[in-house]
């Protein structure tokens, strides 16, 4: 009787054994199963991947002829492919303390994009009067264009000017179309032809205010303008906004007669050189007309400080490299 109960209880481990082993089994070829499935998955989803990739790619090459024709002027490829549109105020007749500004002094509206993907970044600087200032404001947030700044850059100007400093994000054809279309409800005038004839004498010694600030300069407009870019990468909404979108410091030298310039511009600035390049604009007798945002999301946050001074232009240029000591710039 012990016998036939010792071969019952073998015969039962036995087929709890074997069905444990199917079991198993069974789970072992879901699981290859399953493996296989992500495998062939993932490579599929690689290849869709690649071909947006691809796609994003195609997109990104913009009809830059419809933009301008969106703004109502022409505009002009800028390194970094930014592409940049210029509007100047010379409709205004603006006055600082006896100097008469030209418009690439200190009265120049702007706007430049950069592809990013299928979409477009545009940033700009719009130059206005008071009373233009919230009908502008209106017709842009209509446009989805927002507001970054809105403040002065000089001071003791005869009309008073204030300057809006811009962003969108989007189709690069309906973001000009914004921006044209609030422009049309100031008086900045339509383009004007190029000049043309032989280069201005600007009675400045612009050779050696390049040596002295190190970095080379062109005439625009009757004014020796240089620009010094940041040495650090600089983003914007988490977009790189090369040099030319306006993060580079802008010195710009209006002949004065006899050697002498009125000076204005921006310092392009991290918080911790903000008060050192203050002392050495001071100690060079240039006076400090603004200290800003241009931008909200930028990083690094980025401080501007504006400037004016009227005095020997090669002086000038010795103030304005000491104070471009105090920076981290990037070399010429």
């Amino acid at each position: 009787m012990r016998n036939t109960e010792l071969k019952d209880e073998t015969a039962t481990n036995d087929r709890v054994v074997g069905r444990r082993m199917k079991r198993m089994a069974a789970i072992a070829t879901l699981l290859l199963l399953v493996s296989l499935s992500a495998t062939f998955a993932g490579r599929a989803t690689g290849h869709t991947e690649q071909q947006q990739g691809q796609g994003t790619a195609q997109s990104a090459t913009v009809d830059w002829k419809a933009v301008e024709r969106a703004m109502g002027r022409p505009g002009a490829m800028q390194p970094g492919d930014v592409y940049k549109f210029s509007m100047p105020r010379g409709d205004l007749k603006v006055v600082v303390k006896g100097v008469e500004v030209k418009p690439a002094l200190a009265l120049g509206s702007w706007a430049a994009f950069k592809m990013a993907g299928n979409q477009a970044m545009v940033m700009g600087d719009i130059v206005m009067t008071e009373d233009e200032v919230n009908p502008v404001i209106s017709r842009l947030q209509q446009g989805g264009i927002e507001q970054t700044g809105l403040h002065n850059h000089i001071l003791h100007e005869s009309p008073r000017v204030m300057y809006m400093h811009i962003r969108g994000r989007g189709n690069p054809v309906k973001l000009a179309e914004a921006i044209s279309s609030a422009l049309k409800l100031t008086k900045t005038p339509p383009p004007s032809a190029p000049g043309g004839g032989q280069p201005q004498e600007l009675g400045i010694d612009t050779k050696q205010i390049e040596q002295i600030i190190g970095h080379g300069g062109k005439v625009n407009g009757g004014v020796f303008q240089v620009s010094v870019p940041r040495a650090e990468k600089i983003t914007e909404a988490g977009m790189e906004a090369p040099p030319s979108m306006g993060v580079a410091t802008a010195i710009n030298f209006q002949p004065t007669g006899a050697g002498c310039a009125a000076i204005t511009g921006d310092f392009v600035l991290i918080a911790s050189e903000v008060n050192p390049v203050i002392r050495a604009l001071r100690e060079n007798g240039i006076e400090v007309t603004a200290l800003h945002n241009h931008m909200l999301d930028d990083e690094p946050h980025l401080f501007f400080m504006h400037f004016w001074a009227n005095d020997d232009a090669v002086k000038l240029a010795r103030g304005l490299r000491a104070a471009l000591d105090k920076m981290n710039t990037a070399k010429a």
